[in-house]
């Protein structure tokens, strides 16, 4: 079967070295979900920075879009083995949300928290150095609440169910907790080119 979107063809090298093994590229951007799409209004969005359960600082979305924006245009790999290249994003990177709690992060560890419930573990040194952001726009729109809006996790150097959907918070961990998806058999990890996928791998 042929998924619109998705090409097989042959592409120059300069495109097939940013492809991870076992990835396929496509020109979409697949809509993929753990359950049903919460519609999160902005005026009932916040995002919490903690310390294990202690709130360090709470932003509403206004002050969140006072702080410093940033745009990057990154590649993102689904490990449903989707690929899509030169994805434009604009958001606060967790750099500057660290900057602005006035913050070092206290562990090694931090835990992604959504609005639907839903979770996923990063570590802190993949969050930080300009890796990831907090994106609340993609190619130049407000994020849809189909593609994790008001804002959702992005780091796009990992699997992309590690750039938690609908997100409003970080929680940082002694440990590396696994997240949703972890504890039903994905990788606590997430390198794509590694291909880790499960656990095991």
């Amino acid at each position: 079967m042929t998924t619109r979107g998705f090409t097989g063809r042959r592409q120059p090298p300069e495109i097939t070295d940013r492809i991870p093994p076992g990835q396929t590229l496509t020109d979409d951007f697949p809509v993929l979900s753990a359950g049903p799409t919460p519609r999160v209004r902005t005026e009932d969005w916040s995002f919490t920075l903690k310390d294990g359960p202690k709130p360090l600082i709470k932003w509403s979305w206004a002050e969140f879009n006072a702080l410093p924006q940033t745009k990057f245009t990154r590649d993102i790999h689904c490990v449903t083995a989707w690929s899509k290249l030169d994805t434009p994003w604009q958001g606060v990177l967790i750099d500057d949300i660290f900057a602005e709690a006035g913050i070092e992060p206290p562990t090694e560890f931090a835990l992604a928290h959504s609005f639907d419930g839903y979770a996923t573990n990063v570590p802190v040194k993949d969050l930080v150095g300009g890796k990831a952001m907090i994106a609340t726009f993609y190619n130049g729109q407000p994020l849809t609440a189909d593609h994790g809006g008001p804002a959702r996790l992005l780091v796009p150097h990992l699997y992309f169910w590690k750039s938690a959907k609908w997100i409003n918070g970080l929680q940082f961990t002694t440990r590396d907790e696994p997240g949703f998806w972890e504890l039903r058999g994905y990788h606590v990890y997430g390198d794509p080119w590694r291909e880790q996928r499960y656990t095991g791998d």
